[in-house]
Order: C-alpha cells, then sequence, then structure tokens
C-alpha cells in the first residue's frame, strides 16, 4: 500500500551491476565469474582436441573441411550467445525507485496498493522477482545461472536458449567425431592417426567424450525445460513457486515472439536483439 515516504527521485545513472561507465552489465559474483570463465576454457579445450587431435591429422581432407566450418561456426555461435547471455541486462529494474514523486509521477493515489521489494526498495513490476545474487528484481526472472553469471530473464533469455542449444549441438558433434576418430585409429596403426602418444591421444579423445556427454545431457535438459516454459508463458521461478497465473496467458505463438520475435533466421543469431515487450516505461527510468 502507498503511503508518501520522504525523499527524492534519483536522477543518476544506476551504475549497480555494470561496467565501462555503466554500458556493460556484469554481475560482480566471484563463484559466477569462476563458472564462466570454467566453461570458455571447457570450450577452449574441445576446440583443442577437436582441430588438433582430430580434424588437423585427418586423412580424408573433405570430411576434414566440412566438420571444421561446422565445428568452428557452432562454437563460435556458443561463445557468442554465452557472452552475450552474460553480459546483457536481463531486465533489472533501477533500484530505489519507490519514492513519493515516483509514485505519484506513476499516477497512484495515497492508499492505493502497489507491489515494492523491501530489499532494494523497488516498485515491483508484475511476474518479476528479486535475485539475492545480483541483488535486482529482475523482470519475469526464470533463474539465475552462475554458468552464465547472471539472471535469465525478460531481456536475454533469447542468449540463453541458444546458448544451451549451439553448446548440445557442438557436444553432440565433437561425441560423433571421436567416434569416428576411434574407428579410424584402431582401423589403423595409433601412432599415425594422432601427433601425440597413443596413451595421450587416448585420455585427450576420453576426457573430450565425458565432458561432450556432462554438457549434451546438461544443456537438451536446460533447453527442453527453457522451450516448455516460454510455450507455457511461465517462467521457471513461478513453475517452482507453483504461482497462479495473475496476468493473461498468451498463445503459444504469442510467447515466442515475445522472447525471439516474427520467426526469421534472426532466431538463431545471438547478435540480433531479441523481441521487446510493452511495460509502463516509470518502473524502469528513474
Amino acid at each position: 500500500m502507498y503511503t508518501p515516504m520522504a525523499g527524492g527521485a534519483n536522477s543518476n545513472i544506476d551504475t549497480h551491476n555494470r561496467t565501462c561507465g555503466g554500458r556493460c552489465w556484469c554481475v560482480k559474483d566471484i563463484c559466477g565469474i569462476f563458472c564462466a570463465v570454467l566453461t570458455w576454457l571447457l570450450i577452449l579445450f574441445a576446440e583443442f582436441v577437436v582441430m588438433r587431435v582430430i580434424l588437423l591429422p585427418s586423412p580424408h581432407p573433405v570430411f576434414s573441411t566440412v566438420n571444421i566450418i561446422i565445428f568452428q561456426i557452432l562454437a563460435f555461435l556458443a561463445f557468442a550467445s554465452h557472452l552475450r547471455t552474460m553480459l546483457s541486462d536481463p531486465g533489472a529494474v533501477p533500484r530505489g525507485n519507490a519514492t513519493k514523486e515516483m509514485i505519484e509521477q506513476m499516477g497512484y493515489r495515497e492508499g492505493q496498493m502497489i507491489f515494492k521489494c523491501p530489499k532494494c526498495c523497488s516498485i515491483k513490476p508484475e511476474r518479476a522477482h528479486h535475485c539475492s545474487v545480483c541483488q535486482r528484481c529482475i523482470r519475469k526472472m526464470d533463474h539465475h545461472c552462475p554458468w552464465v553469471n547472471n539472471c535469465v530473464g525478460e531481456n536475454n533469455q533469447k542468449y540463453f536458449v541458444l546458448f544451451t542449444f549451439y553448446i548440445a549441438s557442438i557436444s553432440v558433434h565433437a561425441i560423433f567425431l571421436v567416434l569416428s576418430s576411434f574407428a579410424e585409429c584402431v582401423r589403423n596403426e595409433w601412432r599415425q592417426c594422432s601427433p601425440y602418444s597413443p596413451p595421450a591421444t587416448i585420455f585427450l579423445l576420453l576426457f573430450l567424450t565425458f565432458e561432450a556427454l556432462m554438457f549434451a545431457i546438461f544443456t537438451i535438459i536446460m533447453l527442453a525445460t527453457q522451450l516448455t516454459a516460454i510455450l507455457n508463458d511461465q517462467t521457471g521461478i513461478e513453475q517452482l513457486k507453483k504461482e497462479e497465473a495473475r496476468w493473461a496467458k498468451k498463445s503459444r505463438l504469442k510467447s515466442i515472439q515475445s522472447v525471439f520475435g516474427r520467426f526469421s533466421l534472426a532466431w538463431f543469431s545471438p547478435f540480433t536483439k531479441p523481441g521487446k515487450t510493452r511495460f509502463n516505461s516509470h518502473f524502469y527510468s528513474v
């Protein structure tokens, strides 16, 4: 419920969780940064094994060239999707916008019911939840993912879905390449199928297989979960809390378009912005 409160609206730019003069979003969480860097290192390890151990020494130039192009494209898109998910504002509501001036500017009257977050002193839009790691209320918050060091919310869910899709793709592709390499090495001399010794080659291939299997299982499950949540117009945290839908649920087509926009090849690009949802601008600019 709204009651008059002291203090004025803050006209300064909110730099919380932002770097590069406020232009870039970045959550300063040690665990999240460690997980994000570990993700990059695992992608680089897969890149090394696929290129140096499997494809470049391959005696089949057409097979090698085609798979190099496919793997490099998928790896680049996975890396780009990860960066866009991590460095994009997920839909943070400005802190401290629950001021007397701002509430009056929004047209609320004394005694009228509003939702205010007691942790970040923000007026919470519908379907926003507070993240204890980001220390902000996030619009349509699905969950906080340490692997991307960010919340998955209204503004970056598209990038997160693409990240899981491309990681799953390169994982499945890596497993196929490992099986092909093993078959090639068994048919021929082990010393001729890799620039490294047979024990080192076997270790690298087995470790890549384990990594690819773990990533494939995790990302395929996460991808299916995300797509189900989008189609049902219900975020992960809403499902977890079993919240009743107080909002007008969109059709499945509208739900997909609200995240990806109208269907085009841009759906699969981490360089195009996701579809925008109309909202009350007073919630998001102080």
